[in-house]
């Protein structure tokens, strides 16, 4: 079964690019006119994938400090104990 979706994804490639070839069939003027019109279109969708990405990315630092800073407060706390616990002894 994976074997036949292989060939099959091939196959339509294969299909996809004789069909813009020029000369084939001649859809290649209707092909560049679809780029044309996709092309502004895909860079929004594009561009607002990569604000997500950044924000995301921002966010995720911002949780990495905080979570230093917490286990830096609790190497702090349980440093300041031991030496408490020494000097009781």
């Amino acid at each position: 079964m994976k074997m036949t979706a292989l060939l099959v994804g091939i196959g339509l490639i294969v299909v996809a690019i004789l069909m813009v070839l020029p000369g084939v069939l001649g859809w290649w003027n209707d092909m560049l006119a679809f780029l044309r019109g996709a092309l502004p279109v895909m860079a929004v969708l594009i561009g607002i994938l990569a604000v997500f990405i950044g924000v995301a990315d921002i966010k995720d630092k911002i949780e990495e400090k905080r979570e230093e800073e917490k286990n830096k407060k609790e190497e702090t706390a349980s440093s300041s104990e031991e030496s408490s616990e020494e000097k009781k002894e």
